[in-house]
């Protein structure tokens, strides 16, 4: 991690997480409107980091959440409305997509899966059928298709409905293409 200050980055700072370390995102997980860092870690025995900012340039390490094989992709976003952002992670070794519902001061509860058709490579989480509800959008890469599972309320989904995509789907983005507002 590195912090800017006054037109250049300061000394570098390592912060311990799981062994290959291979998504990041950040965002504030515990409510204390300060950037946190949740990263997945891509081994057989998959999990997820959570570091929490410390608010003087620095962030403390919390428990470590395990999750499924090769866990390639993470997005945290609020899926059950209670405006805690909670962990959503594909995990390709285990070909399943893990939620893990935030619990409050920064920590998760332990991950519910959903079973999708192969090899789940990266998730985006959105509302794609206007309800108000974000659902998980994941690029199957062993199976050519991108799943949709829509949000039953919660933090619950629907078993995924898929599409047929180009072969070895490895990233999907959603956005709105033609200004129709879905």
């Amino acid at each position: 991690l590195y912090l800017l200050a006054c037109n250049f980055f300061l000394n570098q700072t390592t912060y311990a997480v799981s062994t290959n370390p291979y998504s990041v995102a950040v965002v504030d997980v515990n409510n204390d409107y300060k950037p946190d860092i949740v990263v997945t870690a891509s081994q057989v025995s998959g999990s997820v980091s959570v570091l929490l900012n410390a608010d003087n340039g620095t962030f403390n390490a919390q428990p470590v959440y395990p999750v499924g094989s090769y866990s390639y992709s993470v997005a945290v976003v609020d899926v059950n409305s209670n405006t805690k952002p909670d962990i959503i992670v594909a995990n390709e070794g285990s070909n399943n997509v893990g939620v893990l519902l935030n619990a409050g001061n920064g920590t998760f509860n332990a991950q519910t899966t959903y079973i999708v058709v192969s090899n789940p490579y990266s998730v985006a989480v959105v509302d794609v059928n206007s309800d108000f509800k974000p659902d998980i959008i994941v690029a199957n890469s062993g199976s050519a298709n991108v799943g949709v599972l829509l949000n039953a309320g919660n933090g619950n989904f629907n078993n995924q409905t898929t599409y047929t995509v180009g072969n070895n789907p490895h990233s999907v983005v959603v956005v709105d293409v033609n200004s129709d507002y879905k």
